[in-house]
């Protein structure tokens, strides 16, 4: 099987239990780090599929490592190699598909409840509503072709699915330590930030080991949803007559 590519941009944005969801289904991954790299693959076709992670860059800015990726999400989408988008990620998926990317209404920083459309809660097996991380100061706006799968109170657009390429504007894949490492490196940013939908340290950290639970039970069934749209190879048996035929 070809391996998936999960396009890391930050140290505390990890694929977390993403990488854990590969690694128990033995699916083979490859960990690409565009920022650091200063450029990314272009060419989709040596993947079974794409992941992209959070950044702390916008995806307008000029950048050709963000060229890169938007170029190689275009050729996924092209060739149709699903795409799985986190935050970040969920943006550049929208620009790919030809949607606009702009300031949301407010920073959405820390714990918020989501609201599941059905066609999300059949696709993936999700319930109606969910607590989900979040830090995101961009929306984007439903690409052509694509249906809402979440919105919230603060950010209408918290994720959209077209085909097999789902966008997801929050954090499924974190775990209790890269929310505390995140908090950590994002103190001066937290505080900074103002509006209805920022939290602050001591509220992201407050019954945490319980929130990460309950989100890791809704990322499982996204995942175990999208990985089960992978292609995989084929294997035929051959009876002893075809062999010596």
């Amino acid at each position: 099987m070809r391996p998936i590519a999960i396009l890391q941009h930050e140290s505390t944005q990890g694929p977390g239990v993403l990488r854990d969801h590969l690694d128990r289904h033995d699916l083979p991954y490859r960990i690409i780090a565009p920022a650091a790299d200063g450029s990314a693959p272009v060419d989709a076709a040596p993947f079974s599929g794409i992941v992209v992670l959070g950044s702390d860059h916008c995806v307008n800015e000029t950048l050709p490592w963000i060229e890169h990726e938007r170029v190689l999400l275009q050729d996924a989408i092209r060739r149709d190699v699903p795409v799985l988008g986190h935050c970040f990620g969920a943006q550049m998926l929208a620009r790919a598909m030809g949607a606009k990317v702009g300031r949301n209404i407010c920073p959405n920083i820390g714990w918020s409840e989501v609201w599941i459309t059905p066609p999300a809660q059949q696709r993936m097996a999700l319930p109606r509503q969910a607590t989900i991380f979040n830090w995101h100061y961009d929306t984007f706006e439903i690409p052509a072709g694509a249906v809402r799968t979440m919105y919230g109170s603060h950010c209408l657009n918290k994720g959209f699915m077209r085909g097999r390429h789902w966008a997801f504007q929050g954090h499924l894949e974190v775990t209790e330590t890269s929310v505390r490492n995140w908090c950590a490196a994002g103190r001066a940013e937290i505080l900074r930030a103002r509006g209805p939908a920022v939290q602050d340290e001591t509220q992201i950290l407050l019954g945490l080991h319980e929130r990460i639970a309950n989100l890791h039970r809704i990322a499982d069934q996204t995942y175990r949803a999208w990985t089960a749209q992978l292609d995989r190879p084929l294997f035929f048996s051959l009876g002893r007559a075809a062999a010596y035929a």
